[in-house]
């Protein structure tokens, strides 16, 4: 079922004496979604993961995982969960198999030596599963703990910063390894990150937060598309390009100018006539490269967000 909902947060609220961490939140999060949840430091991500979790307890709202409430149905819920939360711990004397086959136990879950192995080889660690864990970097820690998270085949997956650590290799691997989760497993991802990219990359919808509120929600390319376009034109001649347009209302829209290829934010509308208005002057467009960028939307948004937090916080206090 397409619409099926895995994840359904109502006007969930967390206050830490005099200060409120997440302010009346609503998300929902679809079977089969990559689900972005972005937002600065401080906007109340962290605190939204352990409410889901149910590692906190809300002030106010409602929780509903797989159709059915956190704070009733915990246990059920919880053993169709997998998840990262910030830094993964393990028995750092122990070797990466061993921690793997003494957390399946503890999980109950009937864990073969060729599950463990076939983990172990998913996130790279099949050449390192003899070796104790302390001497892994942090960046494999994180790879162990992502075949930790997958122990019991889990329906659902909530990753917290899952790439903090890995050099780019190791994060195109797990962005890869997301992919092929979702793609081929039909897992449900719930993806929190401050990499903006990565989330670009990997998610289908999303949603931004900040000041413990949401401030968009909806499908990543939906909401790219109705942005406004970074557009690089490469010319031929710069300096006669640079004159033609001085003068015109293209000038308000040239954000830089980088020896040949000429910056600028536009609408998709706009792309063809700034083409069309170029080559009519006589200069030769060598390439049109236009880019939506999930970081200027973000910061758009967030922006925004900073010039009405005076307004926000009244409310609170």
């Amino acid at each position: 079922m397409i619409d099926e909902k895995i994840i359904e947060v109502k006007n969930l609220t967390k206050r830490f004496k005099n200060v409120i961490a997440v302010n009346n939140l609503n998300l929902n999060v679809y079977k089969g979604d990559v689900f972005g949840f972005l937002g600065p430091n401080g906007a109340g991500k962290s605190t939204t993961i352990r409410m889901l979790l149910s590692l906190i307890t809300p002030n106010e709202g409602e929780i509903k995982i797989f159709n059915k409430s956190i704070f009733e149905k915990r246990n059920f819920i919880l053993k169709k969960i997998g998840a990262i939360v910030e830094k993964p711990d393990f028995y750092g004397y122990l070797s990466a198999y061993k921690n793997l086959e003494i957390l399946g136990k503890l999980s109950q879950a009937k864990i073969s030596k060729n599950k463990i192995m076939e983990l172990l080889s998913l996130v790279g660690l099949q050449k390192r599963y003899k070796d104790k864990v302390k001497t892994f970097s942090h960046g494999m820690k994180q790879r162990l703990g992502l075949a930790q998270a997958l122990l019991h085949d889990p329906e659902l997956i909530i990753l917290d910063e899952p790439t903090t650590g890995l050099d780019p290799q190791g994060m195109k691997e797990i962005r890869d390894l997301i992919i092929y989760l979702s793609k081929e497993k039909g897992k449900t991802i719930f993806l929190s990150s401050h990499i903006l990219h990565e989330v670009e990359l990997v998610a289908n919808r999303m949603i931004i937060i900040d000041n413990g509120s949401s401030q968009i929600e909806g499908k990543v390319e939906d909401l790219l598309n109705s942005n406004v376009l970074t557009v690089t034109i490469e010319v031929n001649e710069p300096e006669k390009a640079k004159s033609v347009i001085s003068n015109t209302k293209w000038n308000s829209k040239l954000n830089t100018v980088v020896n040949e290829n000429f910056i600028f934010k536009l609408s998709s509308g706009e792309i063809p006539y700034l083409n069309k208005f170029l080559v009519e002057k006589n200069i030769l467009v060598k390439a049109v490269v236009p880019k939506r960028s999930l970081e200027d939307y973000f910061l758009r948004i967030t922006d925004e967000t900073r010039n009405e937090k005076p307004k926000v916080q009244s409310n609170f206090f």
